[in-house]
């Protein structure tokens, strides 16, 4: 009698697992990273983001409702056709159900199109441009770690409040440097300041002076970066040369990374302000998990490694609170509906438009002087609540989202 109850406990258990095992769509978890994988943005997600990726699934078990958890990724070249190409292959034959990283805003808008037409899920990671939970909004798409309105929100509102209100842009010429141009036009021109020009500037231009030379001319206080990335890195060290800080104008990184922090050197960023979602040296959370994502990258993360990795993981206690990956929908309802809070995350909740609310941080990068060790950069001048961050609900075209 003993031996057949043991052994009906045991069918039991065994028909659950089974049956756990069958919601979960081919016997397998895979997730696919995209990203800029050795050019301009390279350093600020790359191979890092794999690496995050990795960690998530590692610190899961490897494994989601008993199935195995697989990734593969790939290089975009920040081509949207490419992006597009890439995740139309993933989706419909190579079986992926999570497409994470999604760096470029113009790769992240064509690629989100091809995941919500195959009803996915896609978390974005890496992308600035407000549009991809705004106009481009989808109930497929989560957009996780930063976006242009709250950069904007951050750095421009406290360099205009500090008395500089004449701005001249230097931008990035596709969707994400137009988006963070119009952001932060915006909310220099609420807050009493004026746009004195702009230049748009292809990707990956590797000579800025001619750029630099306009803003220069242009005898505005401050000359706003709308880019990123390498293009970052090269206008600072080009406007370096040129002496624009000596001759009184001021530098706004409207999107600086900490890899690009450490490449342009202290001596040239120092004193720069910036708005991040994350930095490595904030508390013993951020420490730990940092110290761990070293010992694997080599490099402390950016915030978009940071993102990635916790992206990941709430996807993934989604899909095992579900029991199922089959329906997307379902999968990000129970994303929006589970408690967000981890290293990264702080006071967070998934919006009904995608948007991840968070709090951000207004920073100063330090003077040489200042920093203690190669990746003691920062010094975080204020939080910047969440909901102050990003765009209200009142002011989004997402039909998604509830007006109140």
């Amino acid at each position: 009698m003993k031996m057949m109850r043991t052994l009906l406990t045991t069918a039991m258990m065994a028909a659950v697992a089974t049956s756990a095992q069958a919601e979960m769509t081919d016997g397998k978890l895979k997730i696919g990273v995209l990203a800029d994988m050795g050019s301009v943005y390279a350093d600020i997600c790359g191979q890092g983001c794999v690496t995050a990726v990795q960690m998530a699934v590692d610190d899961f078990g490897g494994k989601v409702n008993g199935v195995p958890v697989e990734i593969v990724s790939a290089d975009d070249q920040n081509k949207p056709d490419v992006g597009a190409n890439i995740v139309r292959q993933w989706l419909d034959v190579d079986q992926v159900d999570l497409v994470a990283g999604l760096v470029s805003s113009g790769v992240s808008i064509a690629a989100n199109k091809v995941i919500t037409e195959k009803d996915k899920v896609g978390i974005v990671s890496g992308s600035a441009a407000d549009s991809i939970t705004n106009e481009h909004c989808s109930p497929n798409i989560a957009h996780w770690t930063y976006d242009t309105q709250a950069l904007a929100n951050g750095t421009a509102k406290a360099i205009v409040d500090s008395g500089k209100k004449n701005w001249f842009f230097i931008t990035a010429d596709y969707a994400f440097g137009h988006a963070l141009e119009a952001a932060v036009t915006k909310v220099v021109s609420e807050n009493g300041g004026n746009i004195v020009g702009s230049v748009k500037v292809p990707l990956g231009t590797t000579d800025f002076s001619s750029y630099i030379l306009q803003a220069q001319s242009s005898g505005a206080e401050v000359i706003g970066m709308a880019n990123a990335g390498a293009d970052t890195v090269n206008t600072v060290k080009s406007a370096a040369e040129f002496g624009i800080t000596e001759s009184g104008q001021d530098l706004a990184g409207l999107l600086l990374f900490l890899p690009n922090v450490k490449a342009i050197g202290l001596d040239k960023a120092g004193g720069l302000k910036l708005t991040t979602g994350f930095y490595w040296d904030m508390d013993e959370q951020t420490r730990e998990w940092s110290k761990r994502f070293m010992e694997k990258a080599g490099v402390q993360p950016s915030m978009i490694h940071a993102g990635a990795y916790s992206s990941t993981m709430h996807y993934l206690k989604a899909v095992q609170e579900l029991g199922s990956d089959a329906d997307s929908k379902a999968v990000m309802a129970k994303m929006r509906e589970m408690k967000i809070e981890d290293f990264f995350s702080r006071n967070a909740y998934l919006r009904e438009d995608g948007r991840m609310i968070h709090d951000m941080y207004l920073v100063q990068v330090k003077t040489p002087k200042e920093s203690q060790n190669e990746w003691d950069l920062y010094k975080v001048l204020s939080t910047i609540p969440g909901d102050e961050a990003y765009r209200k609900p009142a002011d989004s075209s997402c039909p998604l989202l509830k007006k109140s």
